[in-house]
């Protein structure tokens, strides 16, 4: 018998995700999780409207790998980036360090091997291997994932690879086989396991009496100036809303001089292909809709995910009540186990959404930025664990109501 790490397995590296079987894809992805961000439906719509698209520096290489009887066994969504715009896991001083030392001898960063959800900070798993497999050889297939990227490296002469946001046990893989990890930090809400909050002034009770007012405080703004919510959910979401929340979600953009990296094209599209995703939160003033926030919804692993906002007028304490008030009262209407809030943030902690750590894992191929790195990253490491002490001591919730983390 061939033993289970050498048994033979072919290796293909796909350029457009419409060249991928779209079942057999979403059949490798976690058991019981219907996440929008790793389906098919979701990189074919980044593609096609060209966000996620070799017109703006995001080559698909996404990686298949097929057993000897040609059953896809494992794939990673994975891009050869030009940059490292959308990745919400900063390198830019790798890069500059890597040019200054070696563009003389015609080495660049970029191109590099990336793998993660494009323009989204998005925890979840990237080496997607059958479910249906023993844990042991899952393990030993996504190994051979990881493999192939730096094999794929070494044959296009790329820079590195690196793989964001994904789970502690990926990582850990990761880093047996030469890879350096990341720590990270986002701010997620939290129902309580054992006695799930019954409804928003529920929550408010659990935090410590500042906090509660002060949240109070900037919901009682929002309302005394007249903004007046709806909630749209799956296919109750329109055209004419996916219209108005492109206009908001642009608008965020614009202001901090950036263009919006998703166009109304992707929105449309992801809203009809992946409909029971996404929950609209939307504010009027006057009779006149003036912003609206978006969720992600995985039903099924009952995680919601904040993902972007924008506003078309000016309230005060709007963006607190359309980003974290609404969604987790919706939340916790809906039995919803987890919110995550998104990327950085420090002033959600205040607001009861608890920092959690976050993994990304690189690889680089030269010898000597490697080392630079892992030094870099093992003192911000110690940075990270300080931070988080530091937070832990500062949490809203009163003695004995802190969720579970």
């Amino acid at each position: 018998m061939v033993p289970a790490e050498s048994a033979p397995c072919s290796v293909t590296w796909v350029h457009d995700p419409a060249a991928i079987d779209a079942a057999q894809w979403d059949a490798l992805l976690p058991a019981g999780g219907s996440s929008p961000f790793l389906r098919h439906a979701f990189f074919q719509a980044l593609h096609e409207t060209r966000g996620a698209h070799p017109d703006t520096g995001w080559h698909p290489q996404f990686l298949l790998l097929h057993d000897a009887q040609g059953v896809l066994r494992a794939a990673c969504p994975a891009y050869a980036k030009d940059h490292s715009y959308g990745e919400y896991v900063f390198d830019w001083a790798w890069a500059d360090a890597h040019d200054r030392a070696l563009a003389r001898h015609g080495q660049h960063y970029y191109p590099k091997l990336l793998s993660a959800v494009p323009f989204s900070p998005i925890p979840g798993a990237r080496l997607l291997v059958d479910p249906r497999l023993p844990d042991a050889m899952r393990q030993v297939w996504q190994g051979r994932l990881l493999d192939a990227l730096v094999e794929r490296c070494a044959e296009q002469g790329w820079s590195s690879a690196h793989a964001l946001f994904l789970p502690s046990d990926e990582a850990a893989l990761a880093v047996e086989r030469g890879w350096l990890k990341r720590e990270g930090v986002q701010f997620h809400w939290l129902n309580r396991a054992e006695r799930p909050y019954t409804d928003f002034a529920d929550f408010l009770a659990s935090l410590q009496r500042d906090k509660r007012k002060k949240i109070q405080q900037e919901r009682r703004k929002v309302a005394e100036a007249g903004v007046q919510f709806e909630v749209r959910a799956g296919e109750a979401i329109t055209a004419a809303d996916w219209h108005f929340f492109h206009r908001c979600y642009a608008r965020t953009y614009l202001e901090h001089g950036q263009r919006p990296y998703l166009t109304e094209a992707c929105w449309h599209q992801l809203g009809s292909t992946l409909p029971d995703c996404w929950t609209m939160f939307i504010a009027s003033l006057g009779g006149e809709r003036i912003a609206a926030s978006l969720l992600a919804v995985d039903p099924v692993g009952r995680v919601a995910h904040g993902r972007y906002w924008g506003a078309l007028a000016s309230v005060s304490c709007l963006h607190f009540e359309a980003c974290y008030y609404q969604p987790i009262a919706w939340c916790i209407e809906q039995g919803i186990l987890r919110f995550e809030g998104g990327a950085q943030g420090e002033h959600k902690l205040a607001r009861g959404l608890l920092p959690v750590s976050t993994q990304s894992v690189h690889w680089l191929r030269h010898p000597g930025l490697r080392e630079a790195v892992a030094d870099f990253l093992s003192r911000e490491e110690r940075g990270i664990g300080y931070y988080l002490n530091e937070l832990d001591e500062r949490q809203p919730f009163k003695q004995g109501d802190l969720p579970s983390r």
